[in-house]
């Protein structure tokens, strides 16, 4: 009781202050990291509602604090508005750093886009990625240039779309930036 006495009311009022702001700062610090994945979730959420994103458009995005940075490539110039629109209406979100490509018009490129595509999806190993709103295996053409980008459930998967784009006539190049997520199996 002689040691409070010594710190006096002042002292007191400051150590309890440090404490609650040694308090707040702790719990603000666990709580980031959660802010950090429920903005992810909502702008991966308001992207993939997008009404006119499809196969043939690639859409993905970095956040920092409450920036956050679009990036990829669209068939449609609405598209890259309608994104930045949507990722902007999102609470949290202070701005927007639209980087979006619109893929130039191209009458071969379409053509391509659409080769492609069937090769891949017509496929009997891969046309179950075919059946979602928004396949996970995207397909980007830019000049004859085609790169898939998204996901695969398997290294065969990833493998076998590169095979059967590639197996399409008028492909100059093709790039496989397919990512791999094995499914977990249940005799883990």
């Amino acid at each position: 009781m002689r040691a409070m006495r010594r710190i006096g009311a002042p002292g007191m009022a400051m150590m309890l202050l440090l404490l609650v702001a040694a308090q707040v700062a702790g719990q603000r610090a666990e709580k980031h990291p959660k802010v950090d994945e429920n903005l992810s979730r909502a702008v991966h959420h308001q992207l993939l509602m997008l009404p006119y994103y499809s196969v043939f458009d690639n859409l993905a995005y970095t956040i920092n604090g409450s920036e956050v940075t679009l990036s990829g490539q669209v068939v449609r110039p609405s598209l890259k508005e309608h994104a930045q629109a949507a990722v902007k209406s999102i609470e949290g979100v202070l701005s927007v750093v639209n980087t979006i490509e619109v893929l130039p018009k191209s009458p071969a490129d379409d053509e391509l886009r659409r080769d492609v595509y069937r090769a891949i999806f017509e496929d009997d190993a891969l046309k179950q990625y075919a059946v979602e709103p928004v396949p996970a295996i995207h397909i980007i053409v830019k000049n004859g240039t085609v790169t898939l980008e998204g996901s695969a459930n398997s290294k065969a998967d990833k493998e076998l779309a590169e095979t059967r784009a590639s197996s399409v006539e008028g492909v100059k190049t093709l790039v496989n930036h397919l990512v791999v997520h094995e499914k977990e199996t249940a005799a883990k």
